[in-house]
């Protein structure tokens, strides 16, 4: 699915991330852990092509293609979505006219405005999203968990091959959690790939992990299963 070879970006003209090897396969969630400031959002961020990140050695291989020096929109019609943690607002723009434009930008199959209501209407229902909220301008007065769960619903109408989760349990109470979760589960097939960027280890206590990446420092450590969450809270980011 996607593999990161020799990664190094900078921002600010200042280095964050130092040399990522990385290999995520098909059909497997992965999370990626580690301290405040070591690199987790700027390799999100670097994978979706954000041209804030530069990249000043390394490459980017994603299904065979070198993605290294795509844009934004041309990776999210390969397949690629990113959630963000802080979710710009969009004032005039219905959530649900965001998500079908969205839709159509990025799929060959365009489904009309009947089938379109139908799907996202049922999927704003599996995450007990009050009926309005469709109708909502984009983010605009959205709660913290309710950033959360339109980027999950985003995943869901958008059906991408690739999807990072920056931050997805934040702002969630338990049972929001426990819903995200399982939508998490639900959503995987053997064409799918998932990366979850988190501090905490709440979320990966539901979802059905494959491996865990430590990232410290721009560089990646350590990666284990959820064993190594409980090491990581006996002795720290070591």
């Amino acid at each position: 699915m996607i593999k990161i070879k020799d990664l190094h970006v900078e921002t600010d003209n200042k280095e964050i991330l130092k040399g990522i090897n990385l290999e995520l396969d098909k059909g497997k969630v992965y999370a990626l852990i580690g301290p405040n400031g070591s690199g987790k959002s700027t390799l999100a961020n670097t994978i979706m092509g954000n041209p804030k990140y530069k990249i000043t050695k390394g490459k980017i291989i994603f299904n065979n293609k070198d993605i290294t020096s795509m844009s934004v929109s041309e990776r999210a019609k390969l397949g690629i979505f990113m959630s963000f943690q802080n979710p710009i607002e969009i004032n005039g723009v219905p959530t649900s006219a965001f998500l079908r434009q969205a839709h159509n930008s990025t799929t060959e199959k365009k489904a009309s405005l009947l089938e379109f209501k139908k799907m996202v209407e049922k999927e704003s229902k599996s995450l007990n999203m009050k009926e309005e909220f469709l109708s909502r301008y984009v983010n605009e007065g959205f709660s913290g968990g309710e950033k959360r769960l339109s980027e999950v619903l985003q995943m869901l109408v958008l059906s991408p091959k690739f999807v990072i989760f920056d931050e997805v349990d934040s702002g969630l109470d338990v049972e929001s959690l426990k819903r995200v979760s399982n939508k998490i589960n639900s959503f995987m097939n053997e064409e799918k790939t998932i990366l979850i960027i988190t501090h905490h280890a709440k979320i990966l206590d539901y979802v059905k992990l494959d491996k865990i990446f430590l990232i410290v420092d721009g560089k990646i450590i350590k990666e284990g299963d959820k064993k190594l969450i409980k090491e990581i809270e006996n002795k720290g980011y070591k």
